[in-house]
């Protein structure tokens, strides 16, 4: 068996990134554009773009995703890190992988000298929040939004 590595994705993980990215849609029981999935996965690939994506491989496969996106904060000088979507395979939950899919996430945001690494899950995602309540801080802040019509 070999060990998981976590790296940063390049342009020939597409095959192996996008059945994770659907299962994670399943998950969160979401339908996001295909045309969406192509940009969201070009915005990885160029180095301008604030948005990084992070693979767990074992050997030939991929059993887990972290995407991050940097951005401006009012409240620091620094960015803060947007850890917007982290997804491990059902077959391989338990394992450490989510947790070494984080520490990768925040390994880069250290890096890159920003301030603070962030995220959401949704209130149902009890089994994550578990590792969640080891590794960070829950903010106490409440999460409103409004989608916009096009």
């Amino acid at each position: 068996m070999h060990s998981v590595e976590i790296r940063a994705i390049v342009a020939d993980d597409y095959a192996m990134w996008l059945p994770l990215w659907k299962d994670y849609h399943r998950f969160y029981k979401v339908e996001i554009p295909e045309s969406a999935t192509r940009e969201t996965w070009s915005r990885f690939l160029d180095p301008i773009e604030p948005m990084h994506a992070a693979l767990a491989v074992m050997g030939e496969h991929a059993f887990g995703l972290a995407h991050a996106i940097y951005h401006r904060s009012t409240w620091t000088s620094n960015d803060y890190c947007y850890l917007q979507d982290l997804f491990v395979a059902p077959d391989a939950r338990g394992g450490g992988i989510g947790r070494a899919l984080i520490e990768h996430v925040y390994a880069d945001a250290r890096r890159r000298k920003a301030a603070r690494v962030h995220w959401l899950t949704h209130k149902s995602n009890q089994i994550a929040m578990k590792l969640y309540d080891e590794i960070g801080q829950r903010s106490g802040f409440v999460q409103y939004r409004k989608l916009l019509d096009r």
